[in-house]
């Protein structure tokens, strides 16, 4: 379940925020509690911010 927390994670991510380095490390800590479908989504995301 994305929580208020990874919402307004993926929201500096999208910013930028975060260097792709730290985005990473955060996104690693806490993909154990989400489902698969929302990792595909959120990893999709954060490649997208930094393709830019």
């Amino acid at each position: 379940m994305i929580t208020r927390e990874v919402r307004e994670w993926m929201q500096k991510v999208e910013r930028g925020q975060y260097s792709y380095d730290d985005a990473m490390y955060e996104f690693i800590r806490f993909s154990a509690f989400l489902t698969r479908e929302e990792m595909k989504m959120i990893k999709s995301k954060i490649e997208n911010s930094y393709k830019k």
